[in-house]
């Protein structure tokens, strides 16, 4: 079956769980791009707008993120975006581990339809989730974003191999513009790398 379809079941397969968040939501977000993508974005939780439209980054940091991927020759079109959580969390306060792992079982799944060569980690919570192996547990063993952001760091999870790239949030540049250089710098990484 096609990535396509996979993601399409896999979409309507988490709409029929009883998940954290969903009622409290306005809508699923499940993910957006291209099936077919050698990269793959990971970011950490819908936030209003993406709850609204059911759709990953399409609010502030979602312009942001376009930018970024445009300044390396990309467009949406090219990567494949998802979240940790598929639900928003409430005035989007940051998930709780219970949420993480009641949600991330799914984000893993889309990680084995897509089998991207890359998946670049935006923020805290999704790069300790990938680097920590999939392990909710783990995560508190990895170290912090402003640490770990731009070195990449070759993965096999489940026989499928992978290079993580930990990312500032692309959020973050709104709130703390003095980060716009190294997540510019880190993209550029990313471009070397394909």
């Amino acid at each position: 079956m096609e990535k396509k379809k996979l993601l399409e079941k896999l979409k309507e397969k988490i709409l029929m769980e009883k998940l954290p968040l969903k009622e409290t939501a306005t809508n699923i977000v499940f993910g957006k791009g291209n099936p077919e993508a050698r990269i793959m974005f990971i970011g950490e939780a819908p936030g209003r707008n993406e709850d609204l439209e059911g759709q990953p980054f399409v609010g502030a940091a979602g312009k942001q993120l376009d930018k970024l991927l445009n300044s390396i020759g990309l467009s949406i079109e090219d990567v494949y975006i998802a979240n940790i959580l598929k639900y928003r969390p409430p005035n989007n306060r940051n998930p709780n581990p219970e949420e993480i792992k009641a949600h991330t079982p799914y984000l893993v799944e889309q990680i084995k339809i897509i089998k991207p060569e890359i998946v670049c980690t935006l923020g805290n919570y999704a790069t300790k989730f990938v680097l920590a192996s999939f392990d909710v547990e783990g995560m508190k063993k990895i170290g912090g974003i402003t640490y770990l952001h731009g070195k990449p760091v070759d993965k096999e999870i489940n026989g499928l191999k992978f290079k993580v790239i930990p990312l500032y949030h692309p959020a973050a540049i709104l709130y703390r513009p003095q980060l716009r250089n190294a997540l510019e710098e880190d993209f550029r990484k990313i471009k070397e790398l394909l």
